[in-house]
């Protein structure tokens, strides 16, 4: 799907990204953007396509994972709007290792090939360096998931979930944060590394103790600060 290219090029120009990249460059860029609207479930990108651009969430939720050598699921990260994925493709990555999939309705990427991106990080060190930083920041996050896996137990994997979620994306209303959500407790368990049997007992069990309340779409954190 196209549109205006000058509406693109505002769009992209909100991203950090491209923040002091000029408005004409951005306009170039924008001739070569594809803009795609998803329904929930739907693939962004399978494991095995070919690496060849990076996408811009605008709207929706996405999340990206691999599988398992038994199948299972494994959710890396859970994606918001203004964030970046297929970022690996920039780095040399010729074929997916992991997938991309919407997890709520009306999702809308904008999807950029590498190569138009290559020369704008050719002529433009900041612009390099920003991706270079991008990428430095996946990896920490991941370093430091493979380090909750090795040291924590599932319910500190889980409740170190909903602090994070809550840090990241709640809204505070009194000493109450609320987390709206498009994730099922299976995903929450693909996330965590954990069953989810236990996700729903150590909800449960936080629920039973007046420290969350949760449905299908919604988790509410009672205290941040004793939710433990």
């Amino acid at each position: 799907m196209k549109t205006d290219t000058t509406e693109i090029a505002s769009i992209l120009q909100v991203f950090p990204l491209f923040e002091g990249v000029s408005a004409e460059r951005l306009e170039k860029l924008a001739e070569h953007v594809d803009v795609q609207q998803l329904g929930k479930h739907r693939k962004v990108y399978k494991m095995g396509d070919a690496s060849d651009g990076i996408y811009f969430l605008i709207k929706g939720t996405v999340k990206v994972g691999c599988y398992a050598d038994d199948g299972r699921e494994v959710i890396k990260t859970v994606l918001h709007p203004m964030a970046m994925l297929g970022e690996l493709s920039l780095t040399g990555e010729r074929h997916r290792h992991d997938f991309a999939a919407s997890l709520s309705h009306n999702t809308q990427l904008l999807r950029l090939s590498t190569v138009h991106l290559r020369p704008l990080m050719q002529e433009n060190h900041e612009f390099s360096m920003r991706i270079l930083n991008f990428i430095g920041r996946r990896l920490q996050s991941a370093e430091s998931r493979l380090e909750s896996l090795i040291f924590k137990d599932a319910r500190e994997r889980i409740i170190d979930f909903l602090k994070q979620s809550a840090q990241q994306r709640g809204k505070q209303i009194g000493y109450e944060t609320l987390i709206k959500h498009s994730l099922t407790q299976q995903d929450i368990a693909n996330i965590t590394g954990t069953s989810r049997q236990t996700v729903t007992s150590v909800m449960n069990d936080l629920r039973k103790s007046n420290l969350i309340y949760f449905n299908r779409r919604s988790i509410l954190i009672r205290d941040l600060s004793k939710l433990a």
